[in-house]
């Protein structure tokens, strides 16, 4: 199979889809929908994501792809280089996918952002053998060309990128590295001196933001009931040192606190009267629940659902500041938007469990600060509730 170059996708006249209803955050970008036009077990994938989005369908429908896409162009959109973002980049080539006469398999992967520049979509075409490299990539708007690249040279480690000036030249050519999104280099390159210069910027800007701030997680129970070493207090994305995290967001903001115990008085079996994390004295931080009778649980005590369901409720409650994410710097916490990607959402949850934390979540999503993207197996549960945006995967 040869590699499908970037240009041969009609984007010019597929408008973007969007899951959002009518904005009440227009000043900040956030992905609306992701596109797998080649990846993995998907084949001109269009997947909608609104504020907050379940993914479900059967086991090897490609729900999990679709988030390590997701967060593979979250990571590029931060600056980093392909080897980052694809560690095993042959997994990511459709299985049928067979070599050209030069032995080349890659696959193609994008997303639409909206937000004040208005849609924008980027698709990027990635070779994955014989070297990991991008081959084409397109961000446009409106049905125009803003940024183009395509690998010219192969023996060459850059590709030639054209973006729109409208200008006296209404094209500016140069090389770009090819293993790091253009996109994300792209403010670096453009002095935003012509009207078609700035709106370059802009739409690579809102990409840029838009995909930056994601935070991947999967709790695993088997790593949280034990004591860890006290540390950063950034949650990671399998939970592990949920304790440090306890011990410094209890301290730290007790209105929060006071809402992930209510929280998980909702969703634990049992009196919860606090949530409360202890040191050892020897630098190890130990989480247990204050039942409010003088019985203090252990987290290793809890079942597996319990933990998860714990974990997923300080995820949500929480922001950039205590989650491990690259959030951009540079742009006002205000017009931040964390979307978080939860792989097996509901897993070991009961339905008081994935009621209570769906409910959670919509009302984070409905400040404009959170997003949620979450894979399930079966998402009848959520079914009528409002605000949430079912994407039914099926094999092909």
């Amino acid at each position: 199979m040869t590699l499908p170059a970037a240009s041969s996708d009609p984007v010019r006249h597929a408008p973007p889809a969007s899951a959002d209803t009518p904005d009440t955050h227009p000043d900040r970008p956030r992905v609306t929908a992701l596109h797998l036009s080649a990846f993995a077990r998907h084949r001109r994938a269009g997947l909608p994501l609104g504020p907050l989005t379940l993914l479900t369908g059967p086991s090897g429908s490609g729900k999990t792809s679709a988030l390590r896409a997701y967060e593979a162009l979250a990571r590029l959109g931060g600056g980093a280089e392909l080897g980052e973002a694809f560690p095993d980049p042959a997994a990511c080539v459709p299985e049928r996918a067979r070599p050209d006469t030069q032995g080349r398999r890659g696959f193609r992967i994008g997303c639409t952002a909206d937000g004040p520049a208005g849609p924008v979509r980027l698709d990027v075409a990635v070779q994955a053998e014989p070297r990991l490299r991008v081959v084409g990539e397109r961000l446009t708007a409106d049905g125009l060309v803003l940024l183009e690249t395509a690998l010219r040279d192969p023996a060459r480690h850059a590709v030639q990128a054209a973006w729109h000036t409208a200008g006296s030249t209404p094209v500016t050519r140069a090389p770009l590295p090819d293993d790091r999104l253009g996109t994300a280099l792209l403010p670096l390159r453009v002095a935003g001196r012509t009207p078609g210069q700035r709106r370059v910027l802009a739409a690579a800007e809102q990409m840029v933001v838009a995909l930056r701030s994601v935070f991947a997680c999967d709790p695993r129970p088997d790593g949280m009931r034990g004591p860890v070493p006290a540390g950063t207090g950034r949650l990671l994305g399998d939970c592990g040192n949920l304790a440090d995290v306890l011990w410094r967001t209890r301290a730290e903001c007790g209105r929060r606190h006071a809402q992930l115990v209510a929280a998980v008085r909702a969703g634990c079996a049992g009196p919860v009267a606090d949530v409360l994390a202890r040191t050892d004295g020897a630098g190890a931080v130990r989480a247990l629940l204050d039942r409010g009778d003088g019985i203090r649980t252990d987290l290793r005590l809890l079942g597996d659902g319990e933990l998860r369901y714990l974990a997923l409720a300080l995820v949500l409650l929480t922001g950039p500041g205590v989650l491990e994410v690259d959030a951009p710097g540079e742009v006002p916490a205000a017009l931040q938007t964390l979307t978080v990607l939860a792989d097996g959402l509901d897993r070991c949850l009961d339905a008081r469990q994935r009621s209570e934390l769906l409910r959670l979540a919509a009302r984070m999503s409905e400040r404009g600060h959170i997003r949620l993207v979450g894979a399930v197996s079966d998402a009848s549960w959520a079914a009528g509730a409002d605000g949430v945006t079912v994407v039914h995967l099926t094999r092909d």
